[in-house]
């Protein structure tokens, strides 16, 4: 019941701060940082499964509610959470939290609605993180979108509407594939067995032909990638962050984005083996292809947020290479890199946003020798800049090295082109803060808040950005609990493509060196720090 605690308190909590508008003035934020501080309490009550966890308990779910809802379509209300739905959700928990306060001052109209979509948002994204009915996935999938949405369109900048929209015909378009394959897969499974269910667990059975199976796992790869994003479904991203207010942003960034890796490590791995280990050349082609792009094009930005949003479109490439690299290694890899760009990336649109709430720009082209007149801001900033860079000692670093080494395993020359990613990730990051903190003071800035007092970050948003610097540090120097908490949900993923490749109709084409590389190593596992 924890688990749908904390849907029902960020649900009722969203609707109470809508509600006390009237009556507090500023009380919705309030009520909203309760919610997110008791749903964070509430989560971290499985820390001790977290510390206990091991590959033996690898089959077995922390917590499972599991509930009839739509008997006659087979549909129920089933709700788990392992290792993976853990660090997912305490990243959701601590980015919301991080939004509310580096945004605490800065919504002056219409403040209750705003944290009901806000908060109702965050429940969207609990319930997909944590969904093990397909029907119910979708649910909350369209939950989280519909609110994020209103989000960008209400408080958003001069071209919000714009963005919003092509958003919504993004996220929509995509969402429809994936109920269609959803659909085709649970009516597929009935066919064959005479159970009609829209169980995760039941439809890991799934007896398909392999043109089935490659066309449906099609359509849930296409969904979350779209959402990753992925080339070429990008372009939704960067006029997204760009329109969207700085919490909006945060909430994309850190989370949003995660969601469509996630959906592809749970849900298109395990359902479709074989056709993910056939698609997987073409899906790293892809993300290589993407952390080069995206990284050409966040240095050819002028405007701070679109650069930092097309270094997403970078970061997160990096994410689909590791996953599709299909070893342990690499996926962790994936997992740590989701964690560590949603707080660096979170870090850097708080920091953008901030920067345009005291200096009202933020293209750099108006910007220029800041550090002299917010230096507590442009040293912060400088740190975040270097650990999305890749800095070593960091979060970012250690994901980043995981993935190539584990991609270099499957594919040498993808993993080649990947890794020049990572100097054009150098080249955009120092480029920005050379030009906006360092160099000669833009005289322009003087006149643009001539009779403003200019402060720097105040203790709030200190803390707030130093909580999160001290995290990536952590990630960065024992990256070891993280590992361990992902390792079980890694290798149940992996031992699918071991089943598939003993038991599938294409397993007299499987190679005994192929099958090496997607099962778990015999020795002890350097990530994983025990034996498989």
């Amino acid at each position: 019941m924890t688990l749908l605690a904390i849907i029902i308190i960020l649900f009722a909590g969203g609707i109470l701060a809508w509600l006390s508008e009237r009556h507090l003035h500023k009380g919705g934020r309030w009520i909203s940082l309760a919610s997110l501080i008791i749903s964070t309490i509430l989560i971290s009550s499985y820390w001790p499964q977290a510390t206990s966890v091991s590959t033996a308990e690898s089959s077995q779910w922390w917590d499972t509610l599991l509930t009839s809802w739509i008997p006659r379509f087979g549909i129920s209300f089933h709700l788990s959470i392992d290792g993976l739905s853990f660090l997912m959700l305490l990243l959701t928990m601590g980015m919301g939290i991080f939004g509310l306060v580096m945004t605490w001052n800065d919504i002056s109209f219409r403040r209750g609605f705003f944290h009901f979509n806000y908060l109702w948002t965050l429940a969207g994204i609990v319930g997909v993180f944590t969904a093990m009915d397909l029907f119910l996935f979708f649910f909350f999938w369209e939950v989280m979108l519909i609110p994020m949405l209103l989000l960008i369109a209400v408080w958003g900048y001069d071209r919000r509407i714009y963005a919003a929209i092509k958003f919504f015909i993004f996220t929509q378009a995509s969402s429809l594939l994936m109920l269609i394959a959803i659909v085709a897969l649970a009516f597929i499974h009935y066919r064959n067995s005479g159970q009609l269910t829209f169980n995760y667990n039941d439809l890991l059975g799934a007896q398909l032909s392999a043109n089935a199976a490659y066309w449906l796992m099609l359509g849930f790869f296409i969904a979350f990638i779209v959402k990753l994003p992925a080339l070429p479904f990008h372009t939704w991203l960067p006029d997204a962050h760009t329109q969207a207010p700085t919490a909006g942003s945060i909430l994309l960034a850190a989370i949003l984005l995660k969601t469509g890796a996630y959906g592809l490590l749970r849900f298109t791995l395990p359902l479709f083996p074989e056709s993910s280990e056939a698609f997987a050349p073409v899906a790293m082609t892809i993300g290589a292809i993407s952390i080069v792009y995206g990284a050409t094009l966040a240095f050819a930005q002028s405007d701070m947020k679109r650069l930092v949003a097309y270094s997403s479109v970078s970061h997160m490439g990096f994410v689909l290479l590791g996953l599709y690299a299909l070893n342990t290694i690499a996926i962790q890899g994936a997992v740590m890199q989701m964690i560590a760009h949603g707080i660096s990336t979170a870090a850097l649109f708080a920091l953008v946003g901030a920067l345009q709430h005291r200096l009202h720009t933020r293209d750099m082209a108006e910007l220029g020798g800041v550090w002299p007149l917010l230096p507590k801001l442009s040293a912060i900033a400088l740190f975040f800049a270097i650990a999305s860079l890749g800095l070593p000692g960091l979060g970012n670093f250690i994901a980043e090295f995981l993935v190539l080494v584990g991609s270099f395993q499957t594919n040498h020359w993808i993993t080649v082109v990947a890794a020049i990613g990572l100097i054009g990730a150098a080249l955009y990051a120092l480029l920005m803060v050379q030009r906006v903190f360092f160099g000669k003071f833009n005289k322009k800035l003087e006149r643009s808040n001539k009779g403003h007092t200019i402060s720097d970050l105040s203790i709030r948003e200190t803390c707030a950005l130093l909580s999160l610097a001290v995290l990536l540090v952590i990630f960065g120097l024992k990256p070891q609990a993280i590992f361990d908490i992902a390792q079980p949900t890694v290798l149940k993923s992996m031992q699918r493509f071991t089943v598939a490749h003993d038991v599938g109709p294409g397993s007299r084409e499987a190679s005994s060196s192929n099958t090496k590389s997607l099962s778990p190593p015999p020795v002890k596992d350097p990530i994983a720090g025990t034996s498989p």
